[in-house]
């Protein structure tokens, strides 16, 4: 059912970026007993979003010799947890995309965390027009750069799915980092990553680039 109403949501908004994957992409899907068993999950539904002809962003030319994405090794160093600390005064701004269109986004909130030794901080947004809708109401979209973009990852960066947290602290986990869909197919629109997402650090972990 959720499948189903993410495809009716592409189709309302034509070839935009999905930019919430209701897979293993967002926070609490798993076991969260178990990070890596997590992990590996999130990698196989990942490579089964991506060879379902209905849900796959690959060109049918690339789709049928897609064997699936190669991964870093999940590694839990780059699964932190960060404190959130929610801008509940921010007005709604308009991201750039890929294309001429503007990615309508809110900035729900800063996340503090140490990663590689080093305090770190990231913009966590909301999109304004999935937030009105049920079964994203508490996705929140995470898009980064770091060291490794452009060599060992795709060089736009790269995007994590998050849920709203109770409380003031929220994990991230780098393992789930995905590519943008314009990383595989040019007819996407995708949000682009601000300069201010930019860790001077290189992840490895998450999704590599695209090699077809």
């Amino acid at each position: 059912m959720k499948n189903l109403l993410v495809i009716l949501l592409l189709v309302l908004i034509g070839c935009q970026e999905k930019k919430y994957h209701d897979m293993a992409g967002a926070a609490g899907s798993g076991d969260p007993s178990d990070p890596v068993a997590e992990i590996l999950q999130f990698q196989s539904n990942l490579n089964s979003e991506f060879r379902d002809p209905e849900t796959s962003p690959l060109p049918d030319r690339f789709r049928k010799d897609f064997n699936g994405h190669e991964f870093f090794k999940p590694d839990t160093n780059f699964r932190v947890v960060a404190t959130l600390v929610r801008t509940p005064d921010a007005l709604p701004f308009l991201m750039p995309t890929s294309t001429d269109r503007k990615s309508e986004e809110v900035l729900y909130g800063i996340a503090h965390f140490t990663l590689n030794g080093v305090k770190q901080q990231l913009e966590v947004y909301q999109n304004r027009e999935l937030m009105l809708q049920e079964e994203y109401a508490d996705y929140l979209f995470l898009p980064f750069l770091d060291a490794t973009n452009g060599e060992e990852t795709y060089g736009g960066g790269r995007y994590i799915d998050l849920r709203i947290p109770e409380g003031d602290s929220i994990i991230i986990d780098f393992n789930k980092a995905y590519n943008p869909y314009c990383a595989y197919n040019k007819k996407y629109s995708c949000p682009l990553v601000p300069a201010v997402n930019e860790l001077k650090t290189p992840v490895k972990a998450g999704v590599k680039a695209f090699r077809n």
